[in-house]
C-alpha cells in the first residue's frame, strides 16, 4: 500500500542480478520498501525458476526473469518495454530508474523521496558524481518526470541499449549518456548529492552521516577490506532490520569468515589492511 502522505504516482523499474539463481532476502527488502511508494517492475539478467520468482512477486506488478546479457541498462530496457507495451507509463508521474548494486535501504525511504522530488528538475539522481571533466547522474537511483520518459528521445535511447562488452563502454554510453541526452534535448537534471570520483564506493559512511540510505555493495571488497570499519559504522547505527538483513546478505555472497574478517572492531587492523592497499597500489603502478 502506498504512503499516502506522498501524492506522485510512481513506478520503480527496478534491475537485479544474482549468479546463483537465488533472490536473496536483502533484494526483497529493498523491492518491498520501495513498493510502499509506487509500483515495481522487476527484470533480473538471470534465469530464475518459478520458486524464486514468487518470493518476490507480491511486491512487484511484473517480474522478468531471463538471463540478456545487456547488465543493468539491458534490464531497465525490458522493463520500460513491458510498461509502454501495456500503456501504462501514461499514469505515473515519476520514474525511477533503480538497481541492487547497494544494499539497503538502511533508513526509511521517505525522507529520501521526498529530496529527490522536491528537486525542481525534470530529472534528478540520489547521487551525481564530478568526473574530471564532466558531471553525470549514477544510475543505480535516478528519477524522471514525465517530460523525459514519455518523448520519442528517451524511448528510442531505452530501445537503443544493446550488449555492451566492457563496463568502461556501459558507463560512457549509457550512464553518462542519459545525462548527456537528457541536457542535449533542454532537459535539465540535478540530486541529491554531489561528490567525486570514487566517493560513493569508498565512503559510506560520510554518504550514511549526510542522509544517504544505501551502501555500495562494491564497498564491502574494495582497498584490501579497509573500508569494513565505515561499513560497520553504518551497520551499527542503521535500522536494526536492514543491518540484520545486510549482514545475512554478506554471510551469503562472500562467506561468513570472509564477513567476521571484514568487520572487525579493531581499528589497527583496519589502519594496516589501508597501508598494504595503498602499498599493492604503487607497486602496480611501477
Amino acid at each position: 500500500m502506498y504512503d499516502k502522505d506522498m501524492k506522485q504516482k510512481r513506478l520503480f523499474l527496478f534491475a537485479g542480478f544474482t549468479t546463483n539463481g537465488k533472490i536473496d532476502d536483502s533484494l526483497i527488502y529493498y523491492i518491498k520498501s520501495l513498493s510502499a511508494f509506487g509500483d515495481v517492475i522487476l527484470c533480473m539478467d538471470s534465469n530464475l525458476n518459478d520458486g524464486e520468482i514468487n518470493r518476490v512477486k507480491k511486491h512487484t506488478i511484473h517480474t522478468i526473469a531471463t538471463h540478456h546479457g545487456e547488465y543493468d541498462f539491458g534490464s531497465y530496457k525490458r522493463c520500460f518495454q513491458y510498461a509502454r507495451d501495456c500503456d501504462i507509463l501514461k499514469n505515473y508521474n515519476v520514474l525511477y530508474l533503480v538497481n541492487d548494486s547497494v544494499y539497503g535501504p538502511t533508513k526509511p525511504l521517505k525522507h529520501t523521496i521526498n529530496n529527490i522530488e522536491q528537486i525542481s528538475t525534470d530529472a534528478a539522481g540520489l547521487i551525481v558524481s564530478k568526473h574530471k571533466t564532466h558531471a553525470f547522474m549514477e544510475s543505480w537511483f535516478v528519477r524522471l518526470n514525465k517530460s523525459v520518459f514519455m518523448t520519442k528521445w528517451f524511448n528510442d535511447f531505452m530501445q537503443s541499449i544493446t550488449h555492451l562488452e566492457h563496463k568502461y563502454q556501459i558507463t560512457v554510453q549509457y550512464e553518462h549518456g542519459l545525462s548527456n541526452l537528457i541536457t542535449n534535448n533542454n532537459c535539465t537534471w540535478d540530486g541529491i548529492y554531489h561528490v567525486r570520483g570514487r566517493y560513493t564506493y569508498n565512503k559510506p559512511k560520510k554518504l550514511f552521516l549526510r542522509g544517504c540510505p544505501f551502501i555500495k555493495k562494491a564497498s564491502f571488497t574494495r582497498h584490501n577490506g579497509a573500508l569494513g570499519y565505515q561499513i560497520n559504522y553504518v551497520l551499527s547505527h542503521c535500522d536494526n532490520a536492514a543491518s540484520k538483513i545486510i549482514k545475512n546478505a554478506g554471510n551469503d555472497a562472500y562467506s561468513h569468515e570472509y564477513m567476521s574478517w571484514f568487520l572487525t572492531s579493531n581499528p589497527l587492523t583496519y589502519f594496516t589492511r589501508g597501508i598494504k592497499y595503498i602499498v599493492q597500489k604503487q607497486r602496480n603502478k611501477s
